[in-house]
């Protein structure tokens, strides 16, 4: 994502200057503890990892431009002969070797440091014709490159597996950067693993702790600084694998596409059955960015279900009992204490749900319901989120709710 400066020509018109810097994005895989190679190998064998790398650098929007990876001198000699430079990409290798030359090689240039790769990038012809720069490795490059101030976005394939290695690289610094995606778990060879994307959202950590203070920088609040942040930059199978993207690709399908409807407010609606959004709440929470969320009060509605609370007045300005009471039907009470009306005993379904995730995985039936046909005449609403249906699969639990 580089930006560009503005200067006026003679008469006065803006003319746009190549920023004298590009930035740019990291692509690694590493362990839990950072481990990204030993004996300068991969120590795993994850072919869809390989087919990822491949789609992440060689992706570009305009079919003309190529991308850019920059790679170290070890990590070129790594490559298999017959496969370097690596295809559709120009190849950065940096070394400040004076026997090492392969400048007659197609597709292929050498910088002596990386300030000096970007600088060159940043410069034509290959301001025009590069879409995106990626940084590939090894190790010395990738912890000068990580957590740099050019440093746009970091794609890491997290390897879930005690693998030994000799070559490390430091931790995402989640001050100045965020998820913006991240993959199902995936097993392949007997070692599990996931694709990760965390994007910058401020520049740096003092960036962080304004916003906490409540602050300003240069006059703006960070608040809407992060707001207006603009992702474009990244490659598109990774910006619309974004949840927003499911929720407003959803949006738009309906409104294509859905039937009309009559409703209980007679305002109608439009509707299309069977739809599905999966989302990953391994690292982020799926909440809407397209419009104001009150937060605190998504926490405070989903802590009063989970207490088996039955009084209503904990999270409704309202004091009518009769609304009450047919409020207090709906899901607290369904949750922890289910049963035909009040004066029976109880069964806690959260508790046998929580148990049975814990002592029997396999189980297919952990079921959590709030859907009592005999007590929706007493509500004032039936049960939105009214079933819940848990699955234990490769360490993870997989919940599906209609």
């Amino acid at each position: 994502m580089a930006v560009d400066g503005v200067t006026s020509d003679s008469n006065g018109s803006s003319i746009a200057q190549p920023d004298p810097q590009r930035t740019f994005q990291v692509v690694v895989a590493a362990t839990q503890k950072m481990g990204i190679g030993k004996d300068g190998k991969l120590p795993w064998k994850l072919p869809s990892d390989l087919k990822f790398f491949k789609e992440i650098t060689m992706g570009t929007s305009d079919p003309v431009k190529k991308n850019a990876v920059i790679m170290g001198r070890k990590t070129w000699e790594s490559i298999p002969v017959e496969k370097r430079p690596l295809p559709g990409r120009l190849n950065v290798v940096l070394t400040r070797s004076g026997s090492f030359d392969i400048a007659t090689a197609e597709n292929v240039v050498m910088c002596g440091s990386m300030c000096s790769a970007l600088e060159l990038l940043a410069a034509s012809p290959y301001c025009l014709s590069i879409e995106r720069v990626y940084v590939i490795g090894g190790g010395q490059v990738l912890r000068e490159a990580l957590n740099a101030p050019g440093c746009d976005a970091i794609h890491i394939t997290e390897i879930e597996a005690d693998i030994e290695c000799d070559t490390f690289i430091p931790p995402v610094d989640f001050s100045v950067f965020h998820p913006w995606y991240s993959s199902f778990p995936l097993v392949e060879n007997d070692t599990r693993y996931s694709f990760v994307t965390h994007v910058r959202v401020r520049s740096s950590a003092t960036e962080k702790d304004a916003a906490e203070n409540g602050t300003m920088i240069d006059g703006n609040s960070v608040a809407d600084k992060f707001e207006i942040e603009k992702f474009s930059f990244l490659p598109k199978m990774i910006l619309e694998g974004h949840d927003e993207y499911k929720y407003l690709k959803l949006v738009q399908d309906i409104i294509i596409d859905g039937f009309k409807k009559d409703d209980r407010t007679g305002t109608g609606t439009l509707s299309k059955f069977g739809c599905q959004m999966r989302f990953n709440l391994r690292k982020s929470f799926p909440l809407l960015t397209t419009k104001r969320v009150f937060w605190r009060g998504v926490v405070e509605e989903l802590l009063w279900f989970i207490s088996g609370s039955t009084n209503a007045k904990r999270v409704l300005a309202v004091d009518h009992d009769s609304r009450l009471a047919a409020f207090n039907l709906v899901f607290g009470f369904r949750y922890t204490d289910m049963h035909a009306d009040y004066t029976g005993q109880g069964f806690d379904q959260l508790m046998d749900v929580i148990d049975k995730i814990k002592n029997k995985p396999s189980d297919r039936r952990i079921i959590l319901s709030a859907w009592n046909p005999s007590d929706l005449k007493l509500m004032a609403l039936p049960p939105c989120h009214m079933f819940a249906q848990e699955q234990m699969a490769n360490l993870s639990i997989y919940s599906n709710e209609p």
